[in-house]
């Protein structure tokens, strides 16, 4: 635990995607196995990896996708509960429907490859630093028309932007009218309010206060309103509610979050 620990914590983030690269499959061969399943690629295994940059989390870095408890929680949703793999099954055959144009802001390896190969979807990536994105961008100033995009994700990236209101913002404002926004972020539930102080810079001073070294906040319950407040229609979606208890296990899930499943 405390090898993974110091490597989350030393070693810059954009590195670390390059170097995961060669490293996931090491990791998945030797930790194949029967008890627990990533629903993202299918495959089992006996355990899965700790995961933290504070406290470590045992058994919840799926070693073949690299994907956490909120991305399998997300692939879950999209699959069981919209169309967003599959929206033209309802097309007769000489009908045709135009590409769902999608918006992933620093876009997660368990998900890139994946929805790049969807040929019904039109995938953009973008973020400011990592080196796997199709678009050097600032969240903050977004670099896309407006209404440009059917669908957007943007997970755990809110709690890193100084001004998440401007990001929020620029998010409603590139989302087509009718648009489906994704936007998870880490959440304190016992919290009514957010917890932020812009005065904190140092990485352990933010360690201590945000659990995180490059984070600014800790959202609570208010990051709903947050995002109604610049024009999302927001449903609060407790997906897990809708599993057994052994699904949560298997999957390694963690109960009760809840998906921010925002509309414009």
């Amino acid at each position: 635990m405390k090898f993974f620990k110091f490597i989350l914590n030393t070693i810059p983030r954009p590195f670390l995607i390059k170097v995961s690269y060669w490293v996931r499959p090491l990791f998945a061969f030797y930790l194949r196995g029967s008890k627990y399943t990533d629903p993202i690629d299918g495959k089992s295994f006996r355990k899965f990896l700790p995961y933290g940059y504070g406290t470590q989390r045992l058994n919840v870095l799926s070693p073949g996708t690299l994907s956490l408890e909120r991305h399998r929680l997300l692939w879950l949703y999209l699959k069981n509960e919209t169309d967003f793999f599959k929206p033209n099954e309802n097309l007769t055959n000489t009908e045709t429907r135009s590409a769902l144009r999608v918006l992933h802001m620093a876009p997660e390896q368990c998900f890139l490859k994946r929805f790049k190969k969807l040929p019904h979807i039109d995938l953009v990536t973008a973020d400011l630093y990592s080196p796997i994105v199709d678009v050097k961008a600032d969240i903050c100033d977004l670099p896309f028309d407006d209404n440009s995009f059917d669908v957007i994700f943007c997970n755990h990236v809110l709690e890193h932007i100084p001004d998440d209101k401007k990001a929020m913002q620029e998010l409603y404002r590139v989302l087509k009218k009718g648009g489906l926004a994704i936007l998870q972020i880490p959440q304190d539930y016992s919290r009514e309010t957010t917890y932020e102080d812009l005065s904190i810079t140092s990485p352990e001073e933010r360690m201590k206060h945000f659990g995180q070294y490059d984070h600014v906040r800790v959202y609570g319950s208010d990051y709903f309103d947050r995002l109604r407040a610049v024009g999302f229609k927001v449903d609060e979606v407790n997906y897990s509610k809708k599993l057994s208890e052994k699904e949560i296990d298997t999957y390694r899930l963690m109960k009760d979050e809840i998906l921010p499943v925002c509309f414009k």
